[in-house]
């Protein structure tokens, strides 16, 4: 079967090693720069609709999608959100 072409990295079982990092990675984030669990949602499924996904990395800038929501300081690089 083949990779999830428009997936984040939590619905990618092959990845789940992958997915701990970001999890850790997010959970590592001062409460102060965390964006809320509701933004996190809203842009991860911003970014699922987009053509640039790949497996749970942005085509655009190279980096993890969910990484990337994960922080209130942070920005879509082609402006999505």
């Amino acid at each position: 079967m083949g990779e999830c072409k428009l997936c984040l990295i939590r619905d990618i079982a092959e990845k789940a090693d992958i997915y701990e990092y970001v999890k850790k990675t997010r959970a590592m984030l001062p409460d102060s720069e965390k964006a809320p669990d509701e933004l996190y949602e809203e842009r991860l499924n911003v970014c699922l609709d987009c053509g640039s996904l790949l497996a749970g990395t942005c085509q655009k800038c190279g980096c993890y999608v969910e990484i990337r929501a994960a922080s209130k300081s942070t920005h879509c690089p082609i402006s999505k959100w």
